[in-house]
């Protein structure tokens, strides 16, 4: 997987994340507000993962 499909990839998670997160908040489930927070946890790391992908291949160049 390219550094731009990952940081793609990592956003879409990141958001879909802090959407069920923020439901989970309204509706006062606990269970699906955690596992909100940790689907943007995991996008946020591989947006990182991405960035520091494309940081090497800049380096390199």
């Amino acid at each position: 997987m390219g550094d731009r499909a990952q940081r793609l990839e990592g956003k879409a998670k990141e958001l879909k994340g802090r959407a069920k997160r923020d439901a989970g908040a309204s509706s006062g489930r606990g269970g699906t507000e955690a596992r909100g927070a940790g689907d943007e946890l995991k996008g946020k790391a591989k947006n990182a993962v991405g960035k520091a992908r494309s940081a090497v291949k800049k380096g390199t160049r």
